[in-house]
């Protein structure tokens, strides 16, 4: 039976017809893909190009100076010494016969505190008395024949040079008469020396000697034989800072307490200032004198010293990890007003451990940053910790939220648009060819291209 033309040709057409539909369609979507990658891509590069800029600047943290108000005292450490203190040597040698005066023991003003028995000092005793004596034989020889010289000259039977010659030999005879006297003399002083004698009222506080041992004159040889020290009032040294100075004057008084009284508080005057600053310490030594009568404190004792200073004021405190030292002294890194780093060189007034407070050179409305980063350098931009946000929720840091999330919208989306692509092609018919339609596009990472789109059916077999 024979075919009708006008009915074949036209499911062909129809048949045509959708083909180009899909074919048209098939390119639609295509460009969208295209499209939203370009997009995606353009995103993901934003994103990188604003992590990367955020990691260039570093993050640091600010700690606000704490403003409080200055205590009236201040406290500082201090030591006892006894108001006069003599170390006593001996002024002749030989060996210690006894002592009289032990350690802890009270004594007066030329009280024996021991003896020493100096023979060698005896037999020098001896010998001056012996030449003194010689010498002064000598005197009377020369001055008898000094007389007879004086009758004879009036007769014409001597000469008026032999009557001089006997004048000087009278002369020298007398001065060897006062030397010898006077060395003899010398040597009794020091024998008074043989008796060691406090030369002040006080409380012997050491005994470095015993008896029979060998005394050696003078200080060279060895440890003072005894100290005394004058305990009925005491000298307090404390190392006053420089900025405080001008708050501690002669007259200040002070509160003082050592470890052995617990709770309890004796009175001080400051009495002389040095009126000179310590190179090292930068502090002034100052001494306060406190009454010891009762006896009841100790030479050479740790003591804590509060001292009045006046009026209170504003103290302003930063933590100790804030402070830089380097060539240019002693610096703290503040945040300015555009995020960019401003260095101020400080003094420490006190030094509390954790915190430090500052005598001048910081406001209290500065942000300081709390342990700066190595080579910080003024004019550096800086973000704050704080106002960035640098923890999450769960206290994560966001560097690493931003390093996932950068991911995400590189190469972690590029594979969810890979799924999407494939997705959409999925439901589109391709024209039946051994060969896939693809669509090729870069990766933003800058892999290799991929293909989106349905694999070759060879392939896929």
């Amino acid at each position: 039976m024979p075919s009708d033309p006008a009915a074949d040709s036209a499911p062909a057409g129809a048949t045509r017809r959708s083909l180009r539909i899909a074919g048209v369609g098939a390119a639609v979507i295509a460009a969208g893909v295209v499209t939203l990658g370009l997009m995606t891509r353009e995103t993901a590069d934003a994103q990188l190009r604003d992590w990367t800029e955020k990691q260039a600047v570093p993050v640091v943290a600010v700690a606000v100076p704490n403003t409080r108000a200055r205590t009236t005292t201040l406290e500082l450490p201090g030591r006892l010494e006894a108001y006069s203190q003599a170390q006593i040597f001996a002024r002749v040698s030989g060996y210690l016969k006894n002592w009289k005066a032990d350690i802890g023991t009270p004594v007066k003003a030329g009280q024996v505190l021991a003896e020493i028995d100096a023979p060698d000092l005896d037999q020098q005793i001896m010998q001056a008395q012996a030449d003194l004596t010689s010498a002064q034989a000598n005197a009377v020889l020369a001055e008898a024949t000094l007389g007879r010289g004086q009758y004879l000259i009036r007769s014409g039977a001597i000469s008026k040079q032999d009557l001089d010659q006997r004048q000087a030999d009278f002369s020298n005879r007398q001065g060897l008469v006062k030397s010898a006297q006077a060395n003899l003399d010398r040597l009794r002083v020091l024998e008074n020396y043989k008796q060691i004698a406090a030369p002040f009222d006080g409380l012997v506080t050491a005994r470095a000697t015993d008896i029979g041992a060998l005394i050696n004159a003078g200080a060279g040889g060895g440890p003072p034989l005894f100290v005394v020290s004058e305990t009925h009032k005491l000298r307090v040294y404390v190392n006053v800072p420089q900025n405080e100075v001008p708050n501690v004057r002669v007259g200040t008084k002070a509160k003082l307490s050592v470890p052995e009284y617990p709770g309890r508080t004796f009175g001080a005057t400051v009495e002389a200032s040095a009126q000179a600053v310590d190179i090292a310490s930068g502090t002034t030594r100052m001494q306060l004198v406190v009454d010891n009568s009762m006896g009841e404190l100790m030479t050479g004792a740790y003591a804590t010293v509060q001292l009045e200073i006046g009026a209170a004021a504003r103290a302003i405190s930063v933590p100790a990890t804030a402070l830089i030292f380097d060539r240019n002294g002693l610096q703290v890194a503040t945040v300015g007003p555009n995020d960019r780093v401003v260095l101020k060189t400080v003094s420490i007034a006190r030094d509390f451990g954790k915190d430090v407070e500052i005598a001048a050179g910081l406001e209290a409305n500065d942000r300081v940053i709390d342990s700066p980063p190595d080579g910080i350098e003024p004019g550096d931009r800086v973000r704050i910790a704080s106002a960035a946000g640098e923890k999450d929720g769960q206290g994560r840091s966001t560097n690493a939220l931003g390093n996932a999330q950068l991911n995400a919208a590189s190469g972690n989306q590029w594979a969810r648009d890979e799924t999407a692509g494939a997705a959409i092609a999925d439901k589109i018919e391709p024209p039946r060819s051994d060969d896939a339609t693809t669509t090729q596009r870069a990766h933003p990472s800058g892999r290799d291209a991929v293909s989106v789109g349905r694999a070759p059916e060879k392939a896929m077999r």
